[in-house]
């Protein structure tokens, strides 16, 4: 109807035999075309506005609300595509809004959740404060405590005895080390990831499965994903309303995994179509295309953190290499075997020791020269055998607060684990687990950037039961620290900006959420 008009406006204010009448029926396209995306940005909005509210809802039910926000976020998805006038659903959107106010009362965007209701105990993200073992870190349930500077020192030095028996392996800052813990805040862990909710809904590549999602490096409002319709996005999140910036187009098969530069004006990606492509990030131009000689999907890749000139990638034949993104050729001596598909890659923090994970549950070391880009193969782990290695999340700690690096891994074993690093070749050492739904999707986890200035450490990770999950590493019992609803299928892939201010997550339906950490 709306097109309709349109172009009978267009044919009275000039001739009909005008040579521009065989142009309407694109114009048509592109008007209508226009409407859908105005649409789909209103949508996205309702939402985020009816996920704000959601921790209010029932707050004694929270499986009510999970059902209740993934219905709407379905029905929403379902009236987007039917053709109505934006106008007035801009003039909904108000009007819920309005509403909604009314009947919980306002809410601003930097809402701390602290009233002594009902509602402060719980949030979207379900804060499980129940999990709480010490009774003097929090007061009465759903409340923050509050603890001023002094006595905060004062408990610091009655820990300290108990902390410094830790072993000297020991994962985390220790409590002694004040000023790290003065930085993140007088603050329990669940308090530390404590969201409002949804901030934002990207839904571009609805109806496949984004498989990886990262926000730029040192970048608070800067992310991009890859979807196996064969496209990337680079999406701004502020200034606000959030949107996609660019999309990357080129590929010719499911983009399967990528990675920013460290002055992220340069993104790496693979696909199944057997290429290897350099993007600039500004304007979306493909720089360069690298094919795979043996004609082989390309499943993973990252960039070397010492020189970015350099690029691992692994393929499906087993084979690992490095590649200079800047001539397009395979460094000589940069390649290795694996026992199954590549499946995932990371380095540590100098650029020394690479792992690599197949698709048959072995985890390989390589000590990689900095100076020619030679590999050599070190040691082998088989996590479980057949059980594919979809996600390896390195961390190096150097400081005397700290001083284990780790690694994060996720098989296909129904458990997120946590290893060792026992010395100088890569050689890995299990040190804990945590039950996750975790049997066949490509499910990936990060450890949280900040972890280091605070008392506890926490990861995250995506999982098969559609949540996405925080474990503190240091708890030996109820590891489960907050746990966020609100994705329709498996959360595949998780990633926190610089100052964890907000954390994004994709899943296999192609929905990509923006979670904002409750502000103190």
């Amino acid at each position: 109807m709306i097109c309709r008009s349109a172009v009978g406006r267009a044919g009275r204010s000039r001739d009909h035999t005008s040579p521009f009448r065989q142009y309407e029926p694109l114009l048509c396209f592109l008007h209508l075309s226009v409407i859908v995306d105005l649409m789909a940005a209103v949508w996205q909005q309702v939402l985020a506005v009816d996920a704000r509210y959601n921790a209010y809802r029932t707050p004694t039910f929270p499986q009510f609300r999970t059902q209740y926000i993934r219905r709407r976020s379905q029905l929403l998805r379902e009236n987007a595509k039917c053709g109505f006038e934006p106008g007035l659903r801009r003039q909904y959107l108000r009007l819920r809004s309005q509403l909604l106010a009314l009947r919980y009362g306002p809410l601003s965007e930097q809402s701390s959740f602290r009233a002594s209701s009902v509602r402060s105990s719980r949030t979207t993200l379900d804060r499980m404060e129940d999990f709480e073992e010490d009774p003097r870190a929090q007061g009465a349930r759903g409340h923050r405590r509050s603890v001023s500077r002094g006595s905060y020192q004062l408990q610091a030095q009655m820990n300290r005895v108990v902390y410094d028996e830790r072993p000297p392996g020991s994962l985390v800052p220790t409590s002694v080390a004040e000023a790290s813990r003065a930085m993140a805040g007088d603050t329990t862990l669940s308090e530390n990831y404590a969201f409002a909710g949804m901030h934002h809904i990207f839904d571009q590549h609805v109806d496949s499965a984004v498989p990886r999602l990262q926000f730029a490096n040192d970048d608070k409002h800067l992310l991009a994903c890859c979807s196996l319709d064969g496209t990337l996005s680079i999406m701004t999140l502020s200034p606000p309303p959030p949107t996609v910036k660019v999309t990357l187009k080129g590929h010719a098969g499911p983009v399967t995994d990528f990675a920013w530069s460290l002055s992220n004006d340069i993104i790496v990606s693979t696909s199944k179509d057997g290429t290897l492509r350099i993007w600039n990030t500004e304007d979306g131009r493909c720089i360069r295309e690298v094919s795979d000689p043996e004609g082989s999907e390309l499943l993973c890749c990252t960039f070397q953190p010492m020189n970015n000139n350099l690029t691992v990638v692994g393929n499906s034949k087993h084979h690992l290499q490095v590649v200079n993104i800047s001539t397009g050729k395979k460094v000589k001596g940069g390649s290795s075997k694996l026992t199954g598909r590549v499946l995932s890659l990371s380095f540590d923090a100098p650029g020394r020791i690479l792992w690599a994970g197949d698709d048959r549950g072995s985890i390989f070391s390589f000590l990689f020269d900095m100076a020619t880009g030679k590999l050599t193969k070190a040691k082998r782990l088989v996590v479980n055998e057949g059980s594919p290695i979809s996600s390896i999340s390195a961390r190096s700690w150097i400081s005397r607060e700290a001083r284990d690096p780790s690694l994060l891994v996720n098989a296909c074993v129904n458990k997120l684990q946590l290893y060792r690093v026992v010395d100088n070749e890569g050689t890995l050492q299990l040190k804990r687990s945590f039950p996750i739904q975790h049997g066949s999707q490509p499910l990936h986890s990060i450890f949280c950037p900040l972890m280091s200035f605070r008392q506890g450490a926490c990861v995250v990770t995506g999982s098969e039961d559609a949540c996405v999950y925080f474990f503190d590493v240091e708890r030996n019992t109820k590891a489960i620290v907050n746990k966020l609803q609100g994705h329709s299928g498996p959360v595949l892939d998780v990633s926190f900006n610089c100052d964890e201010s907000l954390l994004a997550s994709s899943d296999a339906t192609g929905m990509v959420i923006i979670w904002r950490r409750e502000q103190k």
